[in-house]
């Protein structure tokens, strides 16, 4: 199964309550690499690869944990991979 690349954008009340590093968590439990960061329009990205399945499960429970603070979720999935190492935040 072939590895795929994640950009999503998270928008609402996104920043200044943890979202990044309870993100980070998150990830811990997916075999996904890449990052989240805040973004100066107060979004946060999120970069990630992996398994087209583990992307979905990823996606999908941080949607789930964090369903608080996120009102819109953009994402798209590409093939090109930038092969990150771990998953961290900038």
């Amino acid at each position: 199964m072939s590895n795929l690349h994640l950009t999503a954008f998270f928008s609402g009340r996104v920043q200044g309550v943890g979202f990044r590093y309870q993100t980070r968590e998150i990830a811990k439990g997916f075999d996904v690499a890449g990052y989240v960061r805040n973004l100066s329009d107060g979004r946060v990205q999120m970069e990630a690869e992996g398994s087209e399945k583990e992307l979905d499960a990823f996606l999908a429970e941080i949607e789930d944990r964090l369903s608080a603070y996120i009102k819109k979720t953009e994402s798209v999935r590409v093939p090109q991979l930038q092969n990150y190492a771990d998953f961290t935040i900038r």
